[in-house]
């Protein structure tokens, strides 16, 4: 990826922020969804969002052309600026496009006691094997941040099996080392920002699940919750069955899994990212020869911005995607 910030947005921190608040992000007009639900193998669900109403039984479907799906990052959704940019890219090239909401993240909160996190490969798995059960052409996807981590986490788990699912997976600005990220943005400006910006939805949320299931984690403790560390530490990790923050991190790390991905990758990662540290960002030793590294010197965590104030949020779209597409057979 051939990508240099333009010169009126200097720095990690104003390549993140400026293009997820004021950049554009479509062509036109932002693009419109249709939601189906779907009930989860554990008797709860998530919402599927289709751009324009490509559904399974419509004719995108039929006349086989590829796929696009998208795994969000924390908190996102399908109004997130890269999913709509990401829409705005499969619309043009005419593709089908669908947001794949983790529990809890498309503004109805999730009946079990559960919600969604990093490493959560079991989940990426049925659901992935939905829409190729589903979707008569090939289907690639494509994770941001928490999303893509998650999705290589699976990708690595699956080997060369996951080319019975995908023809390729992309990440962007996923954490891959996650005790990295986790430590990077508990600090400074970071935890300042982003760490509060976070925390006023994951908190209220948690404790919306907590009076669906009382007694499910230390609401005190969480109240007291001042980081990421500490939320992971008292809702996270032991609704998801970690004995800790640590072991969270640890095992749904998706690096040490780099090596066993069987299936074109493309893991994207801007080097001034301020969520995730340059140093803890793969080498082509750390990954199989199926995986493509592209990491620009800038770009922050998921921003990208380009062309004159007040810019756009289409290049990484635009090339992350054509690089998909090349690989949708």
């Amino acid at each position: 990826m051939n990508y240099h910030a333009p010169f009126w947005l200097p720095g990690g921190n104003l390549q993140t922020i400026w293009p997820a608040l004021f950049a554009r992000r479509t062509r036109a007009a932002a693009p419109r969804y249709r939601r189906e639900r779907w009930d989860t193998p554990d008797a709860d669900f998530i919402d599927v969002d289709w751009l324009d109403g490509m559904v399974p039984a419509t004719a995108p479907a039929a006349q086989g052309q590829p796929l696009i799906v998208m795994f969000h990052g924390l908190e996102g959704s399908s109004s997130s600026h890269y999913a709509q940019a990401f829409a705005d890219f499969a619309d043009a090239r005419g593709a089908a496009f669908a947001v794949a909401h983790f529990r809890g993240c498309s503004g109805d909160l999730n009946h079990g006691p559960r919600a969604y996190h990093s490493g959560d490969f079991q989940e990426i798995d049925w659901i992935l094997r939905r829409f190729r059960s589903i979707h008569a052409g090939p289907v690639v996807a494509v994770g941001v941040s928490l999303g893509g981590n998650a999705l290589m986490r699976w990708a690595g788990e699956m080997g060369a099996s996951a080319g019975q699912v995908v023809a390729a997976a992309a990440s962007v600005c996923a954490p891959l080392d996650l005790a990295a990220g986790g430590h990077a943005i508990g600090r400074g400006f970071n935890r300042l920002v982003y760490t509060r910006m976070f925390l006023n939805t994951m908190r209220p949320k948690a404790l919306r699940k907590y009076a669906q299931h009382p007694g499910l984690f230390d609401r005190d403790a969480l109240l007291r919750a001042q980081n990421l560390f500490e939320f992971d530490n008292i809702f996270t990790a032991p609704v998801h069955g970690f004995r800790d923050t640590e072991d969270y991190w640890r095992r749904a790390s998706a690096k040490p899994h780099l090596p066993h991905i069987g299936i074109p990758a493309l893991l994207v990662n801007a080097r001034n990212d301020p969520f995730v540290p340059a140093w803890s960002l793969p080498e082509q030793g750390d990954v199989s020869d199926a995986v493509t590294l592209w990491q620009p010197a800038t770009g922050g965590h998921v921003g990208f911005a380009q062309g004159r104030l007040p810019g756009h949020v289409m290049a990484m779209p635009l090339a992350v995607g054509e690089w998909l597409l090349t690989h949708a057979r």
